[in-house]
């Protein structure tokens, strides 16, 4: 008598539950944390006028939204989750797909959780003391190097411990909170310019700017830094394509919009501080935007902005925890890392074992107190690899020039070289500012070389997608 098996269930996969709208608040919600509440301050230190810190405001947002073209194109090109990952894995080969990866789950992705974390529980600590950073809960001598731990550091290891559960048990769920607190922060922002612009200034405009010399041009390199990596986190969406209902559409249409959406409300809210403060408070106050909103409407209203930046802050770091752990999955299931991270939970759906991996590393990081530093480390790394993935648009197009395209970056090949040429401009800017930090960050990514051959030669579990496994 023969005997038959019973074929195994296909494994469970990522919904796609993303439509347009969550995309564009995806990018809007990436994007806005602490930087706009506090970077015009750093700019008003070296630059000379309202004028050319406005300019910086605007120059950066064009050329992020150069980016967010360009990238539009790759990700309907490639509209799976892992976004860079993909791209430059395409474009250049595995390897380069797997060293962006590393970097991420080493400091990029996990520093900047640990960084927007700890940023939350320093303006939660000014509500509830307990969580203050200056609220010191113990320091142990660990070989030679005290271990200290914060109320600040605790509260922001709890913020990332109950975002990634709720991302955890579902996109729907993740997403929601998402939303919903990106739209607070929208109108937050919106409440500020309409109250900011609508009342008497305390200071008249001065928007004339300078004529240019050496000095203001190497003054608008550096504050175009501080522009860029507010404006950071753009590129978010494209690690979640593979969950997107339509990415053809929603992608690009996402991408643009919330990228063009952040540039009018960094703008509008830069005006705002124009009326409230004159360049020389602006460059004297660590919180521009809670001195800004005493200035015009008394010391209650900042108390409510910094109610504004606590959500904001919460918000983006909501949007990094649900977008990040879409990379690892597919460098998982490549054989590039530990395979069990390349499984989706059977009932939510979700990248779980990915999710968990990072946010405890990121906690580590954080109790650790040692994000800042690596962050700073592998920031020149960071720029090296936008400027590669926008170069990838350039490679495919020659490589794959008959492959399906639903969306082509407008104004190609300018508007993607010009994202190139800024990027090669922040990381000569950077590697001569910061060369130790630069080198070391380029140490840690080529950590990531002999990871790759070992798991490319060792794969590391079983492999979850596959379905002949009873």
């Amino acid at each position: 008598m023969g005997s038959s098996e019973t074929p195994s269930a296909p494994p469970p996969e990522l919904v796609r539950g993303l439509g347009t709208w969550d995309t564009t608040l995806l990018t809007i919600g990436s994007v806005i944390g602490t930087g706009i509440f506090i970077t015009t301050a750093d700019m008003a230190r070296i630059l000379p006028s309202q004028g050319t810190i406005l300019l910086v405001w605007i120059l950066g947002g064009l050329l992020t939204l150069a980016g967010a073209l360009t990238y539009a194109e790759l990700g309907t090109l490639f509209p799976r989750a892992g976004g860079m990952y993909h791209f430059l894995k395409e474009a250049y080969g595995p390897l380069w797909g797997f060293l962006y990866g590393w970097a991420c789950f080493l400091i990029i992705m996990s520093g900047g959780i640990a960084a927007l974390a700890v940023a939350f529980g320093e303006y939660l600590g000014s509500f509830v003391p307990f969580f203050s950073t200056a609220n010191k809960l113990w320091s142990v001598p660990l070989l030679g190097w005290t271990w200290s731990v914060s109320g600040g550091q605790v509260a922001a290891a709890l913020a990332i411990l109950f975002l990634t559960t709720v991302n955890y048990i579902g996109l729907r769920e993740g997403t929601g909170i998402q939303n919903l607190l990106t739209v607070i922060r929208i109108g937050s922002i919106g409440l500020l310019v309409a109250f900011g612009l609508s009342v008497k200034a305390e200071v008249a405009y001065e928007l004339a700017t300078p004529v240019a010399s050496s000095g203001l041009l190497a003054a608008l390199g550096v504050g175009m830094i501080a522009a860029l990596w507010t404006y950071d986190g753009w590129y978010g969406p494209t690690f979640s394509a593979g969950e997107m209902k339509t990415p053809h559409k929603s992608l690009p249409i996402g991408l643009i919009w919330g990228t063009v959406t952040v540039m009018v409300l960094y703008a509008l809210i830069n005006l705002v501080y124009f009326r409230a403060l004159s360049m020389e408070e602006m460059a004297a106050t660590p919180r521009i935007a809670e001195t800004a909103a005493a200035a015009l409407f008394g010391p209650g209203a900042a108390r409510l902005v910094s109610l504004a930046v606590l959500i904001s802050t919460f918000g983006c770091l909501s949007a990094t925890i649900l977008y990040s752990p879409r990379i690892y999955l597919p460098m998982a299931r490549d054989g590039l890392f530990s395979r069990s991270l390349g499984a989706v939970h059977p009932r939510y759906h979700t990248p779980g074992r990915s999710l968990w991996a990072q946010s405890l590393w990121a906690m580590a990081l954080t109790l650790s107190g040692t994000y800042e530093q690596l962050y700073t480390y592998v920031v020149f790394a960071a720029i090296l690899f936008h400027a590669a993935t926008t170069g990838a648009v350039f490679v495919l197009r020659h490589k794959r020039p008959d492959a399906p395209r639903a969306y082509r970056v407008w104004g190609y090949p300018v508007v993607p070289a010009l994202f190139i040429f800024a990027s090669i401009l922040l990381i000569g800017n950077t590697l001569m500012e910061k060369p130790i930090e630069s080198l070391l960050g380029l140490g840690l990514v080529a950590l990531g070389l002999p990871a790759y051959y070992w798991w490319r030669r060792h794969p590391v579990g079983e492999d979850p997608t596959d379905a002949s496994r009873t």
